[in-house]
């Protein structure tokens, strides 16, 4: 038997966003403080590799033991695509390009990402998107691009690590896109095989390239960032994947440089430039046509059959082959009917279809 439960509302959806954001924002000036302890390329390994090894943990833990991925054979396609784009090319090119430009224009291109990411999804992966979505991430964007915007007289050395940079966010942007195929599965597993490949791949590398073995003290305090900025935010973006489409998704985490120097001001006594509030202004104006965002029309859905945890509301209504103990949300494999409504949706995992 199952139990009936009303619609989700679809703005709870945008939590997960918003603390991924935060946390991951919030650790950028705990980074900056280890910058100058660790080689770059050994830094991001160490906080990738603390991202996968808590993840395993945790994971370990809540399951009392190894359970499988959820992913069908079809899906694993798609992971491996995603850690190789975001978790070996991104930030290989990343490094090499931060060799050969400066602080200042390097931090405004990573707001390509976002871009890219939206540019992608609406054009390649056809995830629908207004006018109000469209202003809003252009906002975010803009805002991000103002509290990067080089000092005067900073100057690109070359276009070559600026390229470099420009397609680490096309790598980035790509890995996005192709985890939102599999965000219906353990965001748990998704997160922790990301950062276990990248953090192996990256630490490898730069010890081969001549990085010394750091003190524990100081691994341990990389990794510890890693396991909450990157692995617990990663696994919040990948639920907001399943929620709310990469491109939605990828706006609101586009807020994390503004979350980042608001804890910078707050914790390490930054100045606060005008930037910052004309920046604030941007991201708030942005994540408001977002967040009152309310898109119903009349909408079809086709059968569909995967897997992926759930509550048991209009889009939910089947019987269970299995005892249960009618706790939500649960994870086992489903079919969907076909079904013809209206309500205010996202495009999450069951809302991919035409306009």
């Amino acid at each position: 038997m199952f139990k009936i439960s009303k619609l989700s509302e679809p703005r709870s959806a945008i939590w997960p966003a918003i603390v991924a954001a935060a946390l991951f924002g919030a650790s950028t000036p705990l980074v900056k403080l280890l910058v100058g302890e660790l080689p770059t390329l050994l830094l991001a390994g160490l906080l990738y590799l603390g991202s996968g090894l808590g993840l395993a943990v945790i994971r370990l833990l809540r399951d009392r033991g190894w359970k499988p991925s959820g992913l069908v054979p079809g899906e694993w396609r798609w992971l491996a695509g995603a850690i190789v784009f975001g978790g070996v090319l991104g930030p290989a090119l990343l490094v090499f390009g931060l060799t050969r430009t400066d602080a200042g224009p390097a931090s405004l291109m990573l707001n390509l990402e976002a871009v890219f990411t939206a540019v992608l999804a609406w054009v390649i992966f056809k995830e629908n998107a207004d006018r109000r979505i469209v202003l809003g991430m252009l906002l975010i964007v803009a805002g991000g691009a103002v509290l990067a915007w080089p000092a005067a007289g900073s100057e690109v050395p070359d276009w070559i690590g600026p390229l470099a940079i420009a397609v680490a966010c096309l790598c980035w942007a790509i890995d996005n896109n192709l985890t939102r195929r599999v965000s219906g599965s353990d965001a748990l597993f998704i997160a922790g095989a990301k950062g276990w490949t990248a953090g192996v791949v990256n630490t490898s590398l730069a010890l081969l390239l001549g990085a010394s073995v750091p003190a524990w003290s100081t691994a341990g305090a990389a990794m510890a960032v890693g396991l909450v900025g990157y692995g617990l935010s990663l696994v919040l973006f990948v639920r907001a994947l399943r929620n709310l489409g990469t491109a939605r998704t990828g706006a609101y985490f586009s807020t994390a440089p503004f979350i980042g120097a608001a804890i910078a001001i707050l914790l390490l006594g930054e100045p606060t430039p005008a930037p910052f509030w004309l920046a604030a202004g941007l991201m708030s104006v942005g994540v408001w046509l977002h967040l009152t965002e309310r898109h119903v029309h009349m909408h079809s859905h086709e059968p569909l059959e995967h897997t992926h945890p759930h509550v048991h509301d209009a889009h939910h209504q089947h019987e269970h082959d299995f005892d249960w103990d009618g706790s939500e949300p649960h994870s086992h494999p489903h079919r969907h009917v076909a079904l013809t409504h209206k309500h205010s949706h996202f495009p999450d995992i069951h809302h991919r279809h035409g306009h």
